[in-house]
Protein backbone atom coordinates (compact mmCIF):
# COMPACT_ATOMS: atom_id res chain seq x y z
CA UNK A 1 0.00 0.00 0.00
CA UNK A 2 1.14 3.56 -0.93
CA UNK A 3 2.66 5.65 2.07
CA UNK A 4 1.64 9.28 2.97
CA UNK A 5 3.11 11.41 1.52
CA UNK A 6 3.26 13.83 3.77
CA UNK A 7 2.85 13.73 7.60
CA UNK A 8 -1.30 12.37 8.28
CA UNK A 9 -2.58 14.83 10.35
CA UNK A 10 -3.24 14.13 13.75
CA UNK A 11 -7.39 12.55 14.50
CA UNK A 12 -9.40 14.40 16.53
CA UNK A 13 -10.78 12.98 19.59
CA UNK A 14 -13.24 13.90 22.05
CA UNK A 15 -13.14 12.50 26.18
CA UNK A 16 -16.15 10.62 26.97
CA UNK A 17 -17.27 10.76 30.52
CA UNK A 18 -16.63 7.44 32.78
CA UNK A 19 -13.68 6.65 29.99
CA UNK A 20 -12.82 6.31 26.61
CA UNK A 21 -12.64 8.63 23.07
CA UNK A 22 -14.82 10.09 20.45
CA UNK A 23 -13.58 10.15 17.19
CA UNK A 24 -15.01 13.28 15.42
CA UNK A 25 -15.91 13.04 11.77
CA UNK A 26 -18.00 16.10 10.56
CA UNK A 27 -19.26 18.99 12.65
CA UNK A 28 -23.17 20.71 11.70
CA UNK A 29 -24.36 23.43 13.24
CA UNK A 30 -27.67 24.58 13.65
CA UNK A 31 -28.45 28.21 12.39
CA UNK A 32 -31.45 30.37 14.54
CA UNK A 33 -32.69 27.25 16.43
CA UNK A 34 -34.19 29.65 19.59
CA UNK A 35 -36.95 31.64 18.84
CA UNK A 36 -35.51 34.94 20.87
CA UNK A 37 -32.33 34.60 19.58
CA UNK A 38 -33.42 34.48 16.02
CA UNK A 39 -35.16 37.55 16.93
CA UNK A 40 -32.86 39.89 18.46
CA UNK A 41 -30.18 38.82 15.31
CA UNK A 42 -33.66 39.87 13.24
CA UNK A 43 -34.30 37.17 12.03
CA UNK A 44 -37.80 34.78 11.73
CA UNK A 45 -38.01 32.39 14.33
CA UNK A 46 -40.53 30.35 12.20
CA UNK A 47 -38.17 29.72 9.09
CA UNK A 48 -36.72 26.09 8.54
CA UNK A 49 -33.56 24.96 9.57
CA UNK A 50 -30.24 25.40 7.93
CA UNK A 51 -27.11 24.36 8.47
CA UNK A 52 -23.31 25.30 8.20
CA UNK A 53 -20.09 23.93 8.98
CA UNK A 54 -16.86 23.81 11.09
CA UNK A 55 -13.85 21.86 10.65
CA UNK A 56 -13.35 18.79 13.25
CA UNK A 57 -9.67 20.45 14.20
CA UNK A 58 -11.39 23.94 15.45
CA UNK A 59 -12.61 21.78 18.55
CA UNK A 60 -10.90 22.94 21.26
CA UNK A 61 -10.90 20.55 23.85
CA UNK A 62 -9.88 20.23 27.98
CA UNK A 63 -11.04 23.60 28.74
CA UNK A 64 -7.40 24.72 26.83
CA UNK A 65 -7.27 28.76 25.65
CA UNK A 66 -8.69 30.38 22.75
CA UNK A 67 -6.28 33.06 20.76
CA UNK A 68 -8.62 35.79 20.18
CA UNK A 69 -8.85 35.18 16.33
CA UNK A 70 -7.33 37.44 13.28
CA UNK A 71 -9.56 39.87 11.01
CA UNK A 72 -12.10 40.51 13.79
CA UNK A 73 -13.13 43.15 15.96
CA UNK A 74 -16.39 41.46 17.01
CA UNK A 75 -15.76 37.37 18.22
CA UNK A 76 -19.27 36.99 20.41
CA UNK A 77 -19.81 33.58 22.48
CA UNK A 78 -22.48 30.96 21.51
CA UNK A 79 -23.94 28.60 23.99
CA UNK A 80 -24.62 25.13 22.73
CA UNK A 81 -26.02 21.59 23.43
CA UNK A 82 -23.95 19.47 20.81
CA UNK A 83 -25.34 15.61 20.41
CA UNK A 84 -22.76 13.21 19.14
CA UNK A 85 -24.11 11.00 16.33
CA UNK A 86 -22.82 6.85 17.05
CA UNK A 87 -24.98 5.10 14.05
CA UNK A 88 -24.88 6.02 10.23
CA UNK A 89 -28.11 7.00 8.95
CA UNK A 90 -29.96 8.76 5.82
CA UNK A 91 -33.27 9.68 5.70
CA UNK A 92 -33.76 8.98 9.36
CA UNK A 93 -37.29 9.51 10.51
CA UNK A 94 -38.08 11.63 13.91
CA UNK A 95 -38.88 8.62 15.33
CA UNK A 96 -35.51 6.72 15.19
CA UNK A 97 -33.61 9.46 15.17
CA UNK A 98 -31.96 9.28 19.24
CA UNK A 99 -31.68 5.66 18.16
CA UNK A 100 -28.06 7.24 16.17
CA UNK A 101 -27.49 9.32 18.98
CA UNK A 102 -24.76 8.29 21.60
CA UNK A 103 -24.09 10.77 23.88
CA UNK A 104 -24.57 14.87 24.61
CA UNK A 105 -21.79 17.89 25.67
CA UNK A 106 -21.85 21.41 26.07
CA UNK A 107 -20.05 23.34 23.09
CA UNK A 108 -19.41 27.00 22.44
CA UNK A 109 -19.86 28.57 19.12
CA UNK A 110 -17.62 31.13 18.53
CA UNK A 111 -18.15 33.93 16.00
CA UNK A 112 -16.61 36.38 13.94
CA UNK A 113 -19.59 38.65 13.50
CA UNK A 114 -18.34 41.64 11.92
CA UNK A 115 -17.64 39.21 9.17
CA UNK A 116 -20.68 37.21 9.58
CA UNK A 117 -22.46 40.34 8.80
CA UNK A 118 -20.67 41.65 5.39
CA UNK A 119 -21.15 37.86 4.48
CA UNK A 120 -24.79 38.61 5.28
CA UNK A 121 -25.24 41.55 3.54
CA UNK A 122 -22.85 40.26 0.48
CA UNK A 123 -24.51 36.98 0.62
CA UNK A 124 -21.71 35.25 0.60
CA UNK A 125 -20.76 31.89 2.94
CA UNK A 126 -20.20 32.64 6.35
CA UNK A 127 -17.08 30.31 6.72
CA UNK A 128 -14.46 32.70 7.52
CA UNK A 129 -16.96 33.85 10.38
CA UNK A 130 -17.62 30.35 11.88
CA UNK A 131 -15.09 27.88 11.04
CA UNK A 132 -11.78 29.43 11.86
CA UNK A 133 -9.20 27.74 14.19
CA UNK A 134 -9.55 27.21 17.84
CA UNK A 135 -13.73 28.67 17.39
CA UNK A 136 -15.52 25.38 18.96
CA UNK A 137 -14.85 24.85 22.73
CA UNK A 138 -16.43 21.66 23.91
CA UNK A 139 -16.54 20.23 27.03
CA UNK A 140 -16.89 16.09 27.36
CA UNK A 141 -19.24 13.69 25.96
CA UNK A 142 -21.86 12.14 28.29
CA UNK A 143 -23.44 8.92 27.04
CA UNK A 144 -27.06 9.03 26.34
CA UNK A 145 -26.76 5.62 28.05
CA UNK A 146 -25.92 7.30 31.43
CA UNK A 147 -28.71 10.07 31.38
CA UNK A 148 -30.92 9.30 28.76
CA UNK A 149 -31.91 11.91 25.95
CA UNK A 150 -32.02 15.52 27.55
CA UNK A 151 -35.48 17.38 26.30
CA UNK A 152 -35.70 19.97 28.84
CA UNK A 153 -33.07 21.55 31.00
CA UNK A 154 -31.13 24.72 31.25
CA UNK A 155 -28.44 25.97 29.16
CA UNK A 156 -26.67 28.59 30.14
CA UNK A 157 -22.82 30.85 29.53
CA UNK A 158 -21.13 33.24 32.08
CA UNK A 159 -18.35 35.59 31.02
CA UNK A 160 -16.02 35.96 34.04
CA UNK A 161 -18.56 34.61 35.98
CA UNK A 162 -21.65 36.85 35.20
CA UNK A 163 -24.29 35.31 33.39
CA UNK A 164 -24.87 36.32 30.16
CA UNK A 165 -27.10 33.68 28.11
CA UNK A 166 -29.97 31.85 29.89
CA UNK A 167 -32.29 29.57 28.11
CA UNK A 168 -33.84 26.00 28.09
CA UNK A 169 -33.37 23.10 25.95
CA UNK A 170 -37.11 23.00 25.71
CA UNK A 171 -37.09 26.35 23.76
CA UNK A 172 -35.39 24.82 20.97
CA UNK A 173 -37.86 25.55 17.67
CA UNK A 174 -36.48 22.40 16.31
CA UNK A 175 -36.16 19.03 18.77
CA UNK A 176 -33.02 16.84 18.47
CA UNK A 177 -35.08 14.26 16.92
CA UNK A 178 -36.65 16.89 14.05
CA UNK A 179 -32.62 18.03 13.86
CA UNK A 180 -31.51 14.63 12.89
CA UNK A 181 -34.58 14.36 11.00
CA UNK A 182 -34.35 17.06 8.64
CA UNK A 183 -30.12 17.40 8.27
CA UNK A 184 -30.20 13.31 7.39
CA UNK A 185 -32.60 14.32 4.16
CA UNK A 186 -29.46 16.04 2.89
CA UNK A 187 -26.21 14.32 3.75
CA UNK A 188 -26.13 10.77 5.15
CA UNK A 189 -24.93 11.27 9.35
CA UNK A 190 -22.08 8.77 10.09
CA UNK A 191 -20.70 7.90 13.75
CA UNK A 192 -18.24 10.49 14.72
CA UNK A 193 -20.35 13.20 13.40
CA UNK A 194 -21.78 16.37 15.76
CA UNK A 195 -24.38 18.70 15.59
CA UNK A 196 -24.31 22.18 17.66
CA UNK A 197 -27.87 22.58 17.77
CA UNK A 198 -27.78 26.57 18.27
CA UNK A 199 -27.78 29.17 20.80
CA UNK A 200 -30.35 31.24 23.18
CA UNK A 201 -30.34 34.69 23.42
CA UNK A 202 -27.85 36.60 25.01
CA UNK A 203 -24.86 36.33 22.88
CA UNK A 204 -22.11 38.85 23.13
CA UNK A 205 -18.77 40.16 22.65
CA UNK A 206 -15.81 38.56 24.40
CA UNK A 207 -11.85 39.97 24.46
CA UNK A 208 -8.68 38.83 25.43
CA UNK A 209 -8.49 37.71 29.27
CA UNK A 210 -12.37 36.51 29.52
CA UNK A 211 -13.14 33.47 30.77
CA UNK A 212 -15.79 31.39 29.43
CA UNK A 213 -18.12 28.86 31.61
CA UNK A 214 -20.96 26.93 29.77
CA UNK A 215 -23.29 24.73 31.49
CA UNK A 216 -26.25 22.39 30.35
CA UNK A 217 -28.64 20.77 33.15
CA UNK A 218 -28.16 16.92 33.51
CA UNK A 219 -24.94 17.25 30.29
CA UNK A 220 -22.31 18.98 31.60
CA UNK A 221 -20.05 22.12 31.25
CA UNK A 222 -17.55 23.58 29.34
CA UNK A 223 -14.62 26.45 29.72
CA UNK A 224 -12.46 28.32 28.03
CA UNK A 225 -10.14 31.39 28.42
CA UNK A 226 -9.89 34.16 25.13
CA UNK A 227 -5.91 34.80 24.96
Amino acid sequence: MAEFVIARPAPVALPVAGGGLFPVRRIYCVGRNYAEHAREMGNDPKAPPFFFGKPADALVIGGGDVPYPTQTNDLHHEIEFVVAIGKDGAGIESEDALDHVYGYAAGIDLTRRDLQAEAKSAGRPWDMAKGFDHSAPIGEITPASSIGHPASGAITLAVNGTERQRGNLADQIWAVPETIAFLSQFVALKAGDLIFTGTPAGVGPVVAGDALEGRIEGVGQVTTRIV
